[in-house]
């Protein structure tokens, strides 16, 4: 891939969501995900499977398990323009408390040519990250942790300052301990090997050569260091692996059949191809699902699929993986900016129909979407395997809006269909807020 390509997509990329109709919903797309756009930035020429032989966007396919009327309607023809901007394909799932409408459109697999259904897996980057908490939380309930525990009483000696650092900054993002994601270095070296397999300790010694950006608990940053340190304290304090918790305290319990913490690069069923399109690679459309996500770890490494995220988050949010006291803590939020508030490993988003809870995830080739409402009645899910470049970021935009009214029962406001992209707004993840931030339940 071009180097010069991709550090433009990078900027066309960012810029099209900071310039959002929508930004406190898709901003966290752009910044607040395991990687975002940023992991096709700094590179030269990364040894990865070969472009799908001057293949365009593939064909689209519509697959719809029941109807949701006109909601329904427009949600297509978001998912159908998206792929026209250039994705390889878009899946969602809608459940208004009444009806739930699976849709997928494109394709799953560009050479040879695969209808993409509702089903495939798809890589969900820092959606892993609710599940990290979940276990987290678990154990406090259980006595094995406190939110009050620091990073130095479980992790010696492996974060500058780790007395003052707990597993609750970790949780909600306000350690200030730098962000590994963000070290470009970091990524040339992901990208000149990506099939490597990084092991935690790498990646936070990435993070702690850089400076903090800010004394504990007084800013907020989005960080997936902290993730990866909360992997290391769930398994020491376990004797388990992270792979083995995932399975043990929410896959098998809620019967995810789809969903599963990846040790390598390898999928376990049907699955959609991730891709980059010809704008960033510069020739045709390069399949990265065989990268390895091994540099993600707990924060971003988990595959699942639509079903299967609507009933984890369902089950979360309505009790059944957390007592109410452990809910209301992980719903308890810091709040970075207007309209935007984050929790435990879980966060809230203003949309033009209503608030909603859950998390987002981007790893090369995928960007995921999971909203809910705060009691877990209803829940939208959006997943396109395919790397934004500004026109495809664009578009999903419109997915993600259309999907969220649809699980309110409400069409797009016109003032938000309409309103020209035009004010700036801000990147939660990519800029500290000012200290003293605001605590809400």
């Amino acid at each position: 891939m071009p180097r010069d390509l991709l550090e433009d997509s990078v900027k066309k990329y960012e810029s099209s969501f900071s310039m959002s109709v929508v930004p406190r919903l898709v901003a966290t797309l752009a910044a607040a995900s395991v990687v975002a756009i940023a992991a096709l930035a700094p590179s030269s020429a990364a040894t990865a499977a070969p472009p799908a032989r001057g293949l365009g966007a593939a064909p689209a396919t519509v697959v719809s398990a029941s109807s949701g009327g006109g909601r329904t309607a427009a949600l297509e023809a978001a998912m159908q323009a998206t792929v026209e901007a250039g994705a390889t394909g878009v899946s969602a799932m809608i459940d208004d408390g009444d009806e739930v409408t699976r849709l997928a459109v494109g394709s799953a697999q560009l050479d040879p040519l695969i209808a993409l259904r509702p089903t495939d897996q798809a890589r969900v980057g820092s959606i892993t990250k609710t599940a990290i908490a979940v276990i987290a939380l678990q154990l406090v309930g259980e006595g094995t942790l406190t939110l009050g525990d620091t990073i130095e009483s479980w992790l010696p000696g492996m974060v500058p300052n780790g007395g003052s650092i707990t597993i609750r900054m970790l949780l909600n993002h306000t350690s200030g301990i730098f962000n590994y994601t963000d070290d470009s270095d970091f990524f040339a070296s992901v990208l000149a090997d990506p099939y490597r397999h990084w092991r935690p300790r790498e990646v936070i010694a990435v993070a702690v050569s850089h400076p903090p950006l800010f004394p504990p608990g007084t800013s907020w940053s989005y960080s997936n260091t902290g993730y990866i340190l909360l992997g290391l304290v769930l398994q020491k304090a376990t004797d388990e692996s992270i792979s083995d918790l995932v399975r043990q305290r929410v896959v098998r319990p809620l019967d995810l059949d789809n969903t599963y913490f990846a040790n390598s690069a390898r999928f376990r069923g049907s699955y959609a191809h991730g891709y980059a399109p010809p704008s960033v690679t510069g020739d045709g459309y390069q399949d990265l699902s065989r990268w390895s996500p091994s540099w993600a770890w707990a924060a971003g490494s988990l595959v699942s699929n639509p079903p299967d995220l609507a009933r984890f988050y369902q089950a979360l949010l309505s009790g059944r993986l957390l007592s109410p006291a452990l809910l209301r803590t992980m719903t308890t939020t810091v709040s970075p900016g207007p309209g935007f508030a984050y929790g435990l490993g879980i966060f809230a988003l203003d949309t033009p129909c209503g608030r909603v809870w859950g998390h987002d995830g981007g790893i090369p080739g995928y960007v995921s979407f999971a909203m809910n409402t705060i009691e877990g009645t209803r829940s939208a899910v959006v997943l396109m395997p395919t790397q934004p470049d500004s026109a495809i970021a664009s578009a999903v935009e419109e997915v993600l809006v259309t999907a969220a009214c649809a699980m309110f029962r409400q069409p797009v406001p016109a003032v938000a269909a309409t309103a020209p992209r035009t004010a700036a707004m801000p990147g939660f993840a990519r800029h500290p807020v000012p200290a003293g931030l605001r605590l809400s339940d």
